[in-house]
């Protein structure tokens, strides 16, 4: 099995910059997911690490040899794409056989490691079956079955689960942690635009923007402790609220005035001489609750009340009636539309960024 390094690499399409110098260590046995935004490059990442496209300039090395001008073939990966492309007219059996066929391995090989990936993926009794035979998720197993007797250094996922309904996509991502856990040596790379996915899945989470990395982390050090803006309202779901507002003290005990609202205080590293300047003051609606006395960060009537039953979502407009605040309160909230709310969040739990959206930083905590 494999590391994988990624030195300022970029790739252009004509004029068209897509990956913009990305510099990323994945170490042997990691879980690593890639996401961003449509257009990010994270798929063209992917693309690239798999030999699929050429690198336009930067060094991408497998185990520790450069493999820049090295063929797909020759590269010791195996990729899962989210459209399956097995061949419709072989039974399970010869897909997953087909590669290692091609690679003229012996047929008592092919046959141990054919049943030992069905097996572990739950596809003994389907082998015979062609693949109209089977559910998506039964041939989204098929493709990752293929992939894995072919015994790769590193598995490439690209949105694998992006076809299957909401059910299946569950069932399939416990597969897909499972089998992880079961191949704890071997590296995989995953892409996907699914939160959850992202977060129940990973080791480490790489969040691309416009072709760059904005963080790299665990799921909950981007959730906890985001380094700006974007990756703020980008980890995270229903996504972090996030409003104008004016820092009236610096320090880890800092103060600030949300637009229109009180003064609250948080828990993060503010220096003293951002006092009296602008900045961003961001909360999950997950943090917030409903104010009784003390401080309170939002108030104002209540446009939409959604009761889902473990959660009661509240859209709460103060002042700005296209950009309302979300609050998710835990259980049935007994709460009406157009009932006034005050809401309030513990300071620990508060998010304060500079006026070019980068994060200060709170003291290190433990969770």
């Amino acid at each position: 099995m494999a590391a994988v390094e990624l030195t300022d690499l970029k790739k252009s399409f004509g004029n068209v910059h897509v990956i913009k110098g990305v510099d990323l260590d994945i170490q042997q046995g990691e879980f690593v997911v890639f996401v961003g935004p449509s257009g990010c490059g994270k798929s063209t990442l992917l693309r690239l690490i798999a030999g699929l496209e050429d690198i336009s300039s930067g060094t991408l090395k497998i185990a520790g040899d450069v493999v820049n001008e090295v063929p797909p073939s020759k590269r010791g990966i195996a990729m899962v794409f989210q459209s399956y492309a097995l061949y419709p007219h072989m039974s399970v059996y010869n897909n997953m056989a087909f590669g290692m066929k091609l690679a003229r391995a012996s047929k008592e090989e092919i046959d141990q490691r054919v049943k030992a990936a069905a097996d572990m993926l739950q596809l003994t009794q389907l082998l015979d079956r062609l693949p109209r035979q089977l559910s998506g998720g039964q041939r989204q197993r098929v493709a990752i079955g293929r992939a894995i007797v072919r015994d790769p250094q590193v598995f490439l996922f690209d949105e694998p689960l992006s076809n299957l309904d909401a059910a299946l996509r569950v069932a399939t991502r416990i597969e897909i942690a499972k089998l992880s856990e079961r191949m704890a040596d071997t590296t995989m790379i995953y892409v996907t635009h699914d939160q959850v996915e992202a977060m129940t899945l990973a080791d480490r989470i790489v969040v691309l923007n416009g072709g760059i990395i904005e963080q790299v982390g665990s799921p909950m050090e981007l959730y906890l402790h985001p380094d700006n803006l974007f990756v703020a309202q980008f980890i995270g779901s229903p996504a972090m609220n996030v409003v104008p507002c004016t820092i009236e003290t610096g320090g880890d005990a800092a103060t600030v005035r949300p637009e229109g609202g009180d003064i609250v205080h948080t828990h993060v590293g503010v220096p003293e001489s951002s006092a009296g300047t602008k900045g961003m003051l961001g909360v999950r609606p997950e943090n917030l609750r409903l104010a009784d006395g003390g401080e309170t960060i939002f108030s104002g009537p209540v446009d939409i009340v959604e009761k889902l039953g473990e959660v009661t979502l509240l859209y709460v407009n103060t002042g700005k009636p296209d950009e309302p605040v979300l609050a998710k309160l835990e259980g049935i909230a007994n709460i009406k539309r157009g009932d006034t709310v005050r809401l309030t969040a513990s300071p620990g739990d508060l998010h304060v960024f500079d006026d070019k959206g980068v994060a200060f930083r709170r003291r290190p905590t433990t969770h």
